[in-house]
């Protein structure tokens, strides 16, 4: 395999921007969905317990990434809520990959990418708990 000289001293400060990039995205979302519950709720057809729960869940598992706590089974638990995004979209509401406006299945796809690099990885050596 060709490989550039010198990128494998990188490996795990690349691994810490990616739990950086991911714990953003939903550190946000999970704001969101504490910020007005029901409207989220009506916008996503959960219940407004349930939004609760994905949003607590959301930013503890943001939290999580960013001081590399737990980041095995937080990548993993965070999986298990973007299969369920999927779900939503392919089978409730029958959304294509791409979908209408970029609104597809595409961006859960590519997190599970990312959180099962972290999973398979442990999230690097740049972590609270090795």
């Amino acid at each position: 395999m060709l490989t550039i000289p010198g990128t494998a001293t990188y490996i795990d400060f690349s691994l810490f921007l990616l739990r950086m990039v991911v714990a953003m995205v939903f550190g946000t979302s999970g704001v969101n969905h504490l910020k007005s519950p029901t409207e989220r709720a009506a916008s996503i057809g959960m219940t407004v317990p349930f939004t609760i729960f994905i949003g607590i869940t959301e930013l503890a598992g943001a939290i999580g990434l960013v001081v590399g706590l737990l980041t095995q089974w937080v990548a993993s638990g965070l999986i298990l809520i973007m299969f369920g995004a999927i779900y939503k979209k392919v089978v409730e509401w029958k959304t294509g990959f791409w979908g209408e406006r970029s609104m597809g299945w595409h961006y859960e796809v590519l997190f599970v990418s990312m959180l099962l690099v972290i999973v398979t990885t442990g999230g690097g050596r740049l972590r609270l708990m090795h």
